[in-house]
């Protein structure tokens, strides 16, 4: 009796420091319930070192938990060392199984070298056609190695002009890296509604799209059938009160967001949404956080229910970083953001 006791309490307490280091690794907000989003799941996944997706992607998870419903939970990079959020290391986001049971991901990653045994579910993830949402630097979201298992992942991958030419950003989101159209922290962006969209769902209410992060060049036409929403306006400097900068970076505008479908070679279409518009300070912008939201919600299939004018108050406080390499702040932990 005493051996299955012991036996009782050491499964129970396995199991409680499994959930108790769990919890440490991720954030989650539970959806208000009675709303739009209720009962459906949003995996909002933390990856770059340098835009600190890990305070912006934070912040929308709360906003689509508390004014929209959804049950969020933030992924993050984070140290195995001592368990804080650490977006330099570019090899360990725990809690990716977590997309098996995801209606919607949400990706900000950048040139992660995630292991087989976390990239496995990414790629579930896509072969299902499950919907996703791509902010910035998720073009290149990926670069691993040749000659591992998901190299083809990578935003340079040479597959001889096949599907996976130019890796998840090219085939996924609609685009890979290519460059900087705006000058990098001397040229902001102004959005304005791509000419024919004004009566798209996803730009309901978006009259205010300012961010520091420049606009980004891709190639046109982008692939496939990528629509265009959001076209950029490269500033001359970077307050929102900047005039547009003259010249040829803005006779024909660069798109910073568009829709398409995917479909992986093995696998099911599905629809994605992709901004390259995107940095913490980025998300102090209404129109911008309506965006994404309106965004989501068209990922759901709820865009019947996107009004006029989304709720995107913040929630909770706010402060955002300035964007630059390892400017994160050190010492925090998933549990205490």
């Amino acid at each position: 009796m005493r051996i299955k006791f012991l036996i009782s309490l050491a499964l129970t307490l396995s199991f409680s420091w499994t959930c108790f280091a769990q919890e440490k690794a991720w954030s989650v907000f539970p959806g208000t319930s009675g709303l739009p989003g209720s009962g459906k799941s949003v995996v909002l996944v933390a990856g770059d070192d340098e835009y600190r997706s890990e305070q912006m992607l934070h912040q929308l998870g709360k906003i689509l938990a508390k004014h929209h419903g959804f049950d969020c939970t933030v992924l993050y990079c984070i140290n195995p060392e001592n368990g804080e959020i650490d977006p330099v290391v570019l090899n360990n986001i725990p809690g990716l199984e977590l997309l098996e049971q995801a209606d919607i991901a949400v990706f900000f990653l950048r040139f992660r070298n995630l292991p087989d045994e976390q990239m496995k579910f990414i790629d579930s993830y896509l072969r299902a056609g499950k919907p996703i949402l791509g902010i910035r630097t998720s073009t290149h979201a990926f670069s691993i190695p040749p000659g591992q298992t998901y190299s083809r992942y990578s935003f340079n991958y040479d597959d001889n002009g096949g599907p996976w030419q130019q890796g998840f950003g090219r085939l996924v989101l609609g685009e890979t890296w290519i460059n900087h159209h705006g000058h990098h922290g001397v040229e902001a962006t102004r959005g304005v509604i791509a000419p024919g969209q004004e009566a798209s769902p996803i730009v309901k209410g978006c009259d205010d799209l300012f961010g520091p992060s420049d606009v980004y060049t891709v190639r046109l036409p982008l692939p496939g059938d990528c629509q265009p929403l959001v076209l950029g306006t490269v500033l001359v400097g970077m307050n929102a009160t900047d005039p547009p900068l003259p010249g040829p970076k803005n006779e024909v505008k660069m798109p910073i967001a568009w829709t398409k479908t995917y479909q992986l070679p093995d696998g099911k279409k599905g629809n994605a949404f992709t901004s390259t518009m995107g940095c913490a300070k980025d998300f102090q912008s209404e129109g911008y956080r309506r965006l994404l939201v309106n965004a989501v919600y068209w990922l759901a299939g709820l865009e019947a229910e996107i009004p006029d004018r989304s709720q995107v108050e913040i929630v909770g406080t706010y402060e955002p970083l300035d964007m630059g390499s390892a400017k994160y702040q050190k010492g925090v932990k998933p549990n205490e953001k």
